[in-house]
């Protein structure tokens, strides 16, 4: 959204989980999650990831997994590293697509061209056929 969320637009989670009877079987665990999510897709969108960002996953699988910082930061950037990885081979198969299509649309191209003067080249002497037959014909 790249907005800061206006009050009337959190107002109501607030109020449903701080309510006992509408969210009694919900702990809220689930919000760290969706946020380090958002992070993490917004971050492969654009390529890459603030060091704000990365110290806060990093506090978040800390606090989630009980590892150390260190190996909480290592592991956040063992998932970025993947992310890297995943968005370079989806656009190395994008560039064999494309490079593949293009291929594929000139070899249509030239068998077309190729197709139409075998056409051409069949229509001449199909014809000269035709006159030499209506030659004889009209002799004979």
């Amino acid at each position: 959204m790249k907005r800061p969320a206006q009050p009337e637009e959190i107002a109501p989670a607030y109020v449903f989980l701080a309510s006992p009877q509408c969210s009694s079987y919900i702990t809220g665990e689930i919000l760290p999650t969706a946020q380090a999510t958002r992070i993490l897709v917004a971050s492969a969108a654009k390529g890459e990831v603030s060091a704000d960002d990365k110290a806060y996953l990093a506090k978040l699988v800390a606090a989630r997994t009980g590892l150390s910082e260190a190996d909480a930061t290592k592991r956040v950037d063992t998932v970025i590293a993947g992310l890297d990885d995943a968005r370079n081979k989806a656009k190395a198969a994008a560039d064999s697509a494309r490079k593949a299509s293009a291929t594929f649309a000139l070899v249509g191209a030239l068998s077309m061209i190729v197709g139409a003067f075998i056409a051409s080249v069949a229509a001449a002497l199909g014809g000269q056929q035709r006159d030499e037959d209506e030659a004889l014909f009209v002799r004979g």
